[in-house]
Order: structure tokens, then sequence, then C-alpha cells
């Protein structure tokens, strides 16, 4: 399927491209969010005329997204969770839970933005985590998560 894109997509493309995607993918993904559409003749030719348009949308978000990540970067976030002696916790932490301390701490983080790249956290102590607000805009935190033994 041949699609042109209407923005940054990771691992994908850049505004303007036309690349060929899996169906199911611009079915259900990229076609529904509006991130791209069909590359016909006269999308191409609406694309051309939009192109303005859609680049200064591009680099407001790319402007937001460096703003936030300067003000989130290198910051340390500190969450409790039950936990035996050992350090395991009793649950886990995952992308939410860090969205949610990130938002009380004054950071408006968004849980699509968390990247656990080995997954949910398990025991207590000391993470980096990473966090993608657009394209190439991304920064690393400090999580600390302290055992309670209650």
């Amino acid at each position: 399927m041949q699609l042109i894109l209407l923005e940054n997509i990771q691992n994908l493309g850049k505004l303007g491209d036309v690349v060929s995607v899996k169906p199911g993918f611009g079915r259900n993904f990229l076609l529904p969010q509006g991130k791209a559409v069909p590359a016909t003749k006269d999308n191409m030719a609406s694309f051309e005329s939009r192109r303005a348009e859609l680049e200064a949308k591009a680099a407001d978000a790319m402007g937001s997204a460096n703003a936030r990540r300067n003000a989130v970067a290198d910051q340390t976030i500190s969450i409790t969770a039950n936990a035996s002696s050992e350090g395991k916790l009793y649950g886990s932490i995952g992308t939410r839970e860090i969205a949610e301390a990130l938002t009380k701490a004054g950071y408006a983080v968004d849980k699509q933005e968390v990247i656990l790249s080995e997954g949910a956290l398990r025991e207590a102590g000391e993470f980096e985590v990473t966090l993608s607000f657009y394209v190439g805009v991304d920064t690393t935190i400090t999580l600390n998560i302290i055992g309670d033994e209650t």
C-alpha cells in the first residue's frame, strides 16, 4: 500500500515521503489517525498545495517538543511502591505510573511518551527512563523506585 505521510513518523519516513506499508498498518493506524493519505495523483496535488501549512505545523510541534524536553531533561523522579525485603516489587511500575509521577511533579507527560525498552520495572532501585516527545526529540530522566516494606 502506497501512502503519502502527512507528518514525520519514526522508523518510517518524513513529511511528504511516499512510503510502502503493509495494508493493515495503513488502514488501521496511519489513515484513521490522519497521519497519511493514499498516494494518488489527486492526493499528491492536494498535498503539494498544503505542504507549507503541514511543514509549519510540524515545525511548531518540534518547537513545543524541544521546550518540553528541555524542561524535563535530567530530572530525578521518585516513586514509592510495595516491595519485599529483597527489593522485589509486589506488582510493577509501568509507563502509566511514570507518566503520572511526572505529571504530579509539574511536567505534562503522556504515557505514550515514556519508553521502557526492557518492559515494566519490577524491583526497587535507580533506573534511566527515556522520554520521546517527537521524532528525534528524546531525553532521559532518572527514576528512583523506593521499596516500601509494609
